[in-house]
């Protein structure tokens, strides 16, 4: 399905060298939000050594126009034109930027045309539309993705590498916050689009808490809260979560779209703790402190395009057909998390996560790091970006 190129090859942190066999991952560009525009569309041409832009597809006709030619791509469609887009046979693979309420439609309809899925996080909105899209992709034989772009990101995989190594002791305590302040009208407002801070902020704590304790929760807690602002009317402002896991460690966390940007994290060990700021940031620096005693060390990892070694990496998985980390797995377990923590919060009761769920058997390490220079966002086309 790939068109012909020359020899490249990628190589990881740990000198692992993957040939691409002279060819390309030709992808077409599902949604043209603030992500894709920002972020995916500018990283292409970090991932030109087995990445391809081929197509875009948006319900705006105008975005279509004037992203083609900046970015020089021949083929685009409107949404109701996807399944041409699938079959015209100029597609490898897609990347799903869209609202979270489309994820599963648009995987489902890529994957039984036997195009590779790239899906932005989180993977959807219920846990039965993520076992969906994971059965739709076994059927077809197709790899799938969940876009998240920190496990290819050395500040976070450092700190998962500390904990690992008990740089801080036995890791007992996650507590973080991931606010900003969400404007009127934004489609992450309304609960039907599946929006709401846990799905939006809450999905990179939970996530952070699994990658760094390396387990998965085993009780949660929720507590919601909206106050009288009326953006808040659909979704709760703010949530705030407790997560339980094995060996009595604790996770908690608030995530809040009403309150002033706050990105953060830090573990509490036996030893010492372990503090990023920001921690879960696009495109700023990542800083890292770690405080033993009466020493403290000092890392500043320099913003870098965290998007194009996404592609990268998915791109050599679907050539050298490789199992993707993080799978549809990872995306579920998140998703999951996150219904467990709504059902919490609707009921005022801890919810008991079940253990009998498929389980994640690869975890991000330093070895995934892929390095590609930062990008400047362009200039967006009716697009905002998501806080104000």
């Amino acid at each position: 399905m790939t068109v012909p190129r020359k020899r490249s090859t990628i190589k990881t942190t740990n000198g692992d060298v993957h040939e691409s066999n002279g060819r390309k991952i030709r992808y077409a560009v599902v949604g043209l939000g603030y992500i894709s525009q920002a972020a995916i569309l500018p990283a292409f041409a970090h991932a030109r050594e087995n990445s391809e832009l081929a197509a875009l597809v948006s319900g705006d006709p105008k975005k279509l126009a004037a992203l083609s030619k900046k970015y020089k791509v021949d083929q685009t469609y409107g949404y109701e034109q996807f399944g041409e887009c699938l079959m015209r046979g100029g597609i490898d693979a897609v990347y799903i930027g869209l609202p979270n309420h489309m994820h599963r439609a648009y995987s489902e309809a890529a994957a039984r045309a036997g195009v590779h899925v790239l899906c932005e996080k989180p993977m959807a909105v219920h846990p039965d539309d993520c076992e969906a899209m994971i059965e739709a992709a076994r059927e077809s034989n197709v790899k799938l993705m969940i876009a998240y772009r920190l496990h290819f990101e050395r500040g976070n995989l450092s700190a998962i590498a500390a904990l690992r190594d008990g740089e801080i002791g036995e890791p007992r305590i996650f507590r973080s916050a991931f606010t900003q302040q969400v404007p009127a009208g934004n489609i992450r407002l309304t609960i039907e689009d599946g929006g709401g801070p846990l799905y939006d902020l809450g999905v990179y704590c939970v996530n952070a808490a699994r990658y760094l304790f390396r387990a998965e929760p085993d009780e949660v807690f929720c507590y919601n809260a909206a106050g009288t602002d009326r953006r808040f009317d659909g979704v709760a402002e703010m949530s705030s979560a407790v997560m339980r896991f094995p060996n009595d460690r604790l996770a908690v966390f608030t995530c809040s779209f009403g309150a002033t940007d706050r990105d953060t994290y830090e573990v509490i060990g036996t030893k010492g703790v372990l503090k990023m700021d920001p921690g879960y940031a696009m495109s700023q620096d990542i800083k890292c402190e770690i405080v033993v005693g009466e020493k403290t060390r000092k890392t500043t990892y320099k913003r870098r395009d965290q998007f194009g070694p996404e592609l990268v990496y998915f791109s050599d998985c679907i050539l050298n057909d490789k199992q993707p980390e993080p799978g549809g797995v990872e995306g579920l377990t998140d998703v999951r998390i996150i219904a467990a923590l709504q059902e919490s919060a609707a009921n005022g009761r801890p919810v008991t996560i079940s253990d009998d769920e498929p389980n994640v058997t690869k975890r991000p390490t330093l070895q995934q790091e892929i390095q590609k220079p930062a990008v400047e966002e362009p200039p967006l086309v009716r697009a905002a970006a998501p806080s104000r």
